[in-house]
């Protein structure tokens, strides 16, 4: 059963969510005294009433989670408790799901949702550029790099990249600068240690990332060269955030729709005319 975490107000006077107001439904929901919630959390029963009446709306992580495992323990707590009890806290889960955890979040459903996009490519990767899933066109456009996992090791260190990307080095230099947003995104980041430390075998990584540039986004499309054919085209990228009861923010969703070149677009008209 989910608890509410809105108090139901006075008369027609609605009131917000509160972590308190969560907090408390919560303990009585498993017929916890704050004493003994307390005391499994390590602070005292009056810090309890403080935190339920809101007068203190800010605990710590570390006290957010002992209230959430002793919570847990009595009766396990809802994805959607467990994150709205951080989310109303101001806090943010600062460990990084691992590849497998997160592939786990992407459902049959969303899946299957990837081939209704063919032609154009489409898939789910998280914030550290990992691909989790994709269509077939999605494959075929960045060749090499679902077997590479990771989209700037694709860059990088696979050729390929360097013959599918007409401007490689304007998109290897645009993706490393998102990285570094998306790193300050995240709220701690020690998780990208590992990353930059395997990053930072590549020369060109390191110029790149040495020049200090951050970016959210993109306002340009991908110029891409169809392996097949030699011929260049458009590729206009979206990204979007997936929500996750498990993961929140971790998960993104790319879309790229294809379409000619604009010279390609005036040659087809000047000849079809």
């Amino acid at each position: 059963m989910l608890s509410k975490s809105t108090d139901p107000g006075d008369g027609n006077q609605l009131r917000p969510p509160t972590f308190g107001g969560l907090l408390r439904r919560l303990r009585d929901d498993r017929r916890i005294s704050r004493e003994k919630l307390a005391f499994a959390a390590g602070v005292s029963s009056s810090y309890i009433t403080h935190l339920e009446s809101g007068d203190r709306d800010r605990p710590t992580k570390a006290v957010v989670t002992s209230l959430i495992a002793y919570l847990d323990r009595i009766g396990r707590l809802a994805d959607a408790e467990r994150r709205h009890l951080f989310d109303l806290a101001g806090l943010t889960e600062e460990t990084f799901p691992a590849v497998p955890q997160l592939r786990a979040e992407i459902g049959a459903d969303m899946r299957n949702g990837l081939r209704l996009h063919e032609p154009n490519a489409a898939s789910y990767l998280d914030t550290r550029w990992n691909i989790l899933f994709c269509n077939d066109a999605y494959a075929a456009t960045f060749p090499g790099l679902v077997e590479d996992v990771n989209v700037l090791r694709w860059f990088f260190g696979n050729e390929l990249s360097k013959r599918v990307m007409v401007d490689w080095e304007r998109e290897a230099a645009l993706t490393v600068d998102w990285l570094r947003g998306l790193i300050g995104q995240s709220g701690d980041t020690a998780w990208s240690a590992e990353l930059l430390e395997e990053l930072g075998g590549y020369p060109e990584f390191r110029t790149m990332w040495a020049a200090g540039r951050t970016i959210y986004g993109r306002d340009q499309p991908m110029l891409i060269r169809d392996l097949g054919t030699g011929e260049p085209y458009s590729l206009d990228a979206q990204m979007f955030r997936v929500d996750s009861g498990n993961y929140p923010g971790r998960v993104q969703f790319f879309l790229g729709i294809r379409t000619p070149c604009p010279a390609q677009t005036s040659t087809t008209e000047s000849f079809g005319s």
